[in-house]
């Protein structure tokens, strides 16, 4: 049976507003490097865009982090939101390059403001299992990809991408609206006078334990992880697009992709939660390593069918990384949620956005197929390094 009745209503309301989020993004967030191509970007200037959006965010979360001792967790949530919107109105309207990159840096202040601070408020709350937490957490946008992608597509094939920047602005204003009114309450800690520089004492304490409670390894393994996936993330459509997959198939391919995967979904997080965190991190460090390995190998020979079942198999082995790295954060890290948070935020972006720029320079040079077979053998030897760590402790 699954745990759907084990949900705490902080999670509950977090994950239902972390799939709206990603619902109005997601419209358009997976076809943007069709509309860049569209606009005559070349493939590096792709890779930049998603450097400067997710290097932006790694730089303001610990900003964002010490502002969480400041203000209500749930108002900066909601002002993270909004950003989104602006960032569909700006997106409308940009008339040249540096515009756009500006734009790309208030999408990174954004996405900062909302995910330090939703995952702040999940640190700081009492959670009966963080796995379980965290998993509904980061399979949210899972439940987004099933339809964000189909709506999306429809309304780009009616109105353009200008229509689904104007939709997706609506949305995030709605949004906004429900998580102030939501999570501004939800909070498990006072606000308080905290100067920055003690904040910044506390990001020291944080990374000295991480060091002293021998996770380090596990979350560097995760880092690797995020790095390749970000790469693999940017660049998939244009992937795809490169096996000569019309756009009309790429849209399908995606819709039907992210469908299916709701049920495993399911059955993933009730597993995840019942597993230490390590093994988490571990397990899902392997299967993500195959999945690169028998991408590259076998790029060319990939059908619609194969390809379907291969991605599933590499959201599965992402949702266990995320869950475990983020749950061994919260448990061992449980007295500073606000720069913990931080910390645990920056490594997707910061990793995306090392992928999306190493992506965009070697891709060029090496082709998909041999850009996927080293990844996947960098994940594999990093987590042959610490196989017999994952058992030796019970969290």
């Amino acid at each position: 049976m699954f745990e759907f009745t084990k949900i705490e209503k902080t999670t509950r309301n977090i994950a239902f507003i972390h799939f709206c989020v990603m619902f109005g993004y997601k419209m358009f967030s997976l076809f943007f490097p069709l509309f860049l191509v569209e606009k005559h970007f070349s493939l590096p200037q792709v890779g930049y865009s998603a450097f400067v959006l997710y290097f932006s965010m790694v730089l303001l979360a610990p900003l964002v982090g010490f502002l969480n001792h400041k203000i209500n967790s749930g108002v900066l949530a909601a002002l993270g939101i909004l950003g989104y919107g602006l960032y569909c109105l700006g997106m409308m309207f940009f008339p040249n390059f540096l515009i756009f990159y500006l734009l790309q840096i208030l999408l990174g202040l954004s996405a900062a403001l909302f995910f330090v601070s939703a995952r702040t408020i999940l640190m700081g709350s009492y959670l009966e299992n963080p796995n379980r937490a965290f998993a509904w957490f980061y399979v949210a946008p899972s439940y987004a990809d099933a339809i964000a992608p189909l709506v999306g597509a429809l309304i780009i094939w009616k109105f353009g991408f200008y229509g689904v920047f104007a939709v997706g602005f609506c949305v995030q204003f709605l949004v906004s609206l429900f998580c102030f009114f939501t999570l501004s309450n939800s909070i498990g800690f006072e606000t308080k006078k905290t100067s920055p520089k003690v904040s910044l004492q506390n990001y020291g304490r944080v990374l000295d334990n991480i060091r002293k409670k021998k996770i380090t390894p596990f979350i560097l393994l995760a880092f690797v992880i995020l790095v390749c996936n970000g790469l693999i993330n940017t660049f998939f459509v244009l992937f795809l697009k490169n096996l000569g997959w019309s756009r009309e198939t790429i849209l399908l391919f995606n819709a039907l992709l992210s469908l299916a995967f709701l049920p495993v979904s399911m059955a993933v997080v009730s597993v995840i939660g019942k597993l230490k965190s390590r093994r988490n991190v571990y397990f899902g460090s392997v299967i993500t390593a195959l999945f690169y390995v028998i991408l590259g190998g076998l790029s060319m020979f990939l059908n619609f069918y194969s390809l379907f079942l291969l991605m599933t198999v590499q959201s599965i082995g992402g949702l266990m990384v995320g869950s475990g790295r983020s749950a061994l954060m919260t448990t061992k890290l449980k007295e500073y949620p606000q720069e913990s948070a931080a910390v645990d935020s920056i490594f997707s972006p910061f990793s995306t956005a090392v992928g999306g720029l190493i992506g965009g320079l070697v891709i060029v040079l090496f082709g998909y197929p041999l850009i996927f077979i080293f990844s996947g053998a960098v994940i594999l030897g990093a987590g042959a390094l610490m196989g017999k760590k994952v058992f030796e402790e019970k969290m």
